[in-house]
């Protein structure tokens, strides 16, 4: 029944079978040990999650398990059909910090306490037959299936068995993978083919299943999960949801030109069909995957790596339609990204996948957590108005306690408590570090294992030093670097400071192939200086701009630093930008300093257009310098203004 053994021994979100097709394969038991993404995760583990239960409570979503069950008495409450994921999401969180804590020997015993009591209301809503939905369960909506545009039954589904998987690698246990097993069970035996003998011929509008039910084939070996996956894959594109975009239902994946309609439902699919082309070796879906991303990369990617270009459908938008103010890029969405490119870099090996990774990692992803890992951004927007007020919420440029629709608190928790498994891969011929973080990667070369360290201050400093520690006896393999698409100067030299001679710059990769012997180090250096940047000139919104990146980090100036406000702000890109260490600020960063001025307002009676002239250098107003902080870290002291894009006249 099983067309591959279950999954080898990696321990992440993404864990292949023996037999599957791709190039590359997730670092064994990978650990991050210190520095940038460390203490990121830090906060994740310290703040994030344990807040987690208390606000579940809070919101309603544990009382709605209990009503499913029947153990307490009430009406549902919160406005979604898809609250359930919310708890699965944290659960997923949880488990993979029960394997980090478990690596570290930390203390586990109040999370798990809390995880196993979660589970176990899970586990007591479930019905008999295996279906589980607190909001169809509590008496909402026309019954089971009847609304698979917005009931998001399959949806809830995906992400509970995601946290399942997660938990049984995480801990052993087997208590949710059973639930899930069930439900997935159930749905198997409820859609289907026309001529299946199965009652429902359709899908959910909202992805997600398609993407957990291969990585529940690959914990189970059971094909049937697998076979599961690939026909809600194939039945998008012909017509159960009239044919709309919004519902990934226009046009069939394998015939797609390019990624539409809601954001995050298209790229849980599109990492689906990842899977899918990694495990059955399908070129055409494969080549369908490359495609998308392709176009969603090249235009209708935002600088941060967000996506979503609208709020009204949380769409992407048409090519090059990337606008700051009104930009959408959902944090939800970020994450799916990085979902979506990691199978991709895995199944190809190319180095590009992991380029945007890092680049939405840093900036469109990590700006949905505060500093604090007490508040959110569900909204990642490139430009706020001076003086911008409100009260916060679902789709404000305000950071929030949690929100009604709570999709990206805990979406963000389990991917940073399972980042590690995105940093490094291995093929059998060595070892490929994709992310840069101090820590420990293991691979597989000449049957034997592998095993380096990175020890580097990233992205503060471009120095990263890699040091073999464990290798087989006198059998070459290989060392790749990725060298990131924004660099522009490195330099890669043996410890002693000597060139490393046996380099080959593949196609973003910098390959070094030699026998190893464990003490062997080898350093990268990148340079980090700051730069300004141009979005291709179809990007209407930011003709006559310029941004300031420094190495992978997107940089924006506040309002917080520039009390005069950022409206009438201009950059001057004839002086040089400047580096400088602030360690007093925003929890420690390197901050760019720019030169500018004011641009002095014409005098306007009532009408704000007038008369094409000229620029009168008079009009310049008075100059300022301008202090430009890391995206990530925006919205983290007082509202008001925020700029990515600054103009230049």
């Amino acid at each position: 029944m099983s067309r591959t053994s279950p999954a080898t021994s990696a321990t992440g979100p993404v864990r292949f079978g023996s037999q599957a097709r791709a190039v590359l394969r997730p670092s064994v038991a990978p650990t991050v040990t210190a520095g940038f993404w460390h203490e990121r995760r830090r906060i994740n583990a310290r703040v994030g999650i344990p807040q987690g239960p208390r606000l579940l409570e809070s919101a309603g979503n544990l009382h709605n398990l209990r009503l499913a069950a029947g153990s307490v008495e009430g009406v549902f409450v919160g406005d979604y059909p898809f609250q359930d994921t919310d708890v699965y999401k944290w659960l997923e969180a949880a488990s993979w910090q029960l394997a980090q804590d478990a690596v570290a020997a930390g203390d586990t015993t109040s999370l798990a306490a809390e995880v196993d009591r979660i589970i176990a209301l899970v586990a007591a809503a479930q019905q008999e037959d295996g279906y589980l939905n607190t909001w169809f369960q509590s008496g909402k909506g026309e019954g089971r299936y009847s609304d698979l545009r917005w009931g998001h039954e399959l949806y809830c589904a995906g992400h509970l068995i995601q946290a399942a998987v997660a938990h049984h690698r995480a801990t052993g246990g087997e208590g949710l993978l059973d639930v899930a097993r069930r439900f997935a069970d159930h749905i198997d035996a409820m859609f289907g083919p026309e001529g299946s003998g199965k009652p429902l011929d359709t899908f959910d509008a909202h992805p997600e299943v398609e993407t957990a039910l291969a990585e529940l084939y690959r914990e189970t070996g059971d094909e049937r999960y697998l076979d599961l996956a690939a026909y809600f894959v194939d039945r998008h594109g012909h017509g159960a949801h009239g044919g709309e975009i919004y519902c990934q239902d226009r046009v069939p994946l394998r015939d797609a030109e390019t990624v539409e309609g809601h954001a995050v439902r298209q790229l849980y699919l599109l990492a689906g069909a990842a899977d899918l082309a990694t495990e059955t070796g399908e070129e055409a879906i494969a080549q369908a995957s490359a495609r998308l991303w392709h176009a969603m990369a090249a235009t209708k990617t935002h600088l941060t790596g967000g996506v979503g270009a609208h709020h009204d459908k949380e769409d992407f938008g048409d090519p090059f339609e990337l606008p700051n103010e009104r930009a959408y890029c959902e944090t939800c969405a970020a994450i799916a990204s990085i979902q979506f490119s990691w199978r991709m870099a895995l199944l190809t090996g190319q180095a590009r996948y992991s380029d945007l990774i890092e680049r939405t990692l840093f900036n469109g992803f990590l700006a949905g957590m505060s500093l604090d890992g007490e508040s959110w951004l569900y909204v990642n927007p490139l430009q706020v108005r001076d003086g911008y007020q409100d009260a916060g919420g679902d789709q404000s440029s305000r950071r929030t306690r949690w929100f009604r629709c709570a999709c990206c608190p805990p979406n963000v928790m389990r991917l940073l408590a399972s980042l590690e498994h995105y940093l490094a891969s291995t093929d059998g011929r060595g070892l490929q570090i994709h992310q840069y973080a101090t820590g420990r990667f293991q691979g597989e070369a000449a049957a034997s294992a592998i095993d380096v360290s990175v020890n580097t201050d990233y992205p503060w400093n471009g120095r990263i030093a890699v040091t073999v520690e464990r290798t087989p006896d006198d059998a070459p393999w290989t060392l790749s670097l990725r060298l990131p698409q924004w660099c522009a100067e490195y330099a890669l030299a043996h410890a002693d400071g000597t060139p490393v001679s046996e380099v080959v710059v593949d196609d973003g990769w910098l390959r070094v192939e030699r026998v190893w012997a464990p003490g062997d180090r080898i350093v990268l250096d990148l340079s980090l200086a700051p730069r300004l940047v141009v979005a291709d000139p179809r990007v209407d919104a930011v003709r006559g701009c310029v941004a300031i990146e420094g190495g992978p980090l997107v940089y924006c100036v506040e309002q917080a630093d520039h009390p005069g406000g950022l409206d009438d702000v201009v950059i001057d890109t004839t002086v040089p930008l400047t580096a400088k260490e602030r360690p007093d600020l925003l929890g420690g960063v390197t901050t760019v300093v720019a030169a500018g001025y004011r641009r002095t307002p014409p005098q306007v009676a009532w009408w704000p257009y007038q008369g094409h002239a000229a620029p009168d250098a008079g009009a310049l107003g008075a100059a300022l310098e301008l202090t430009a902080v890391p995206y990530y870290a925006w919205a983290n002291r007082t509202t008001g203004g925020m700029r990515v894009w600054l103009p230049t006249d």
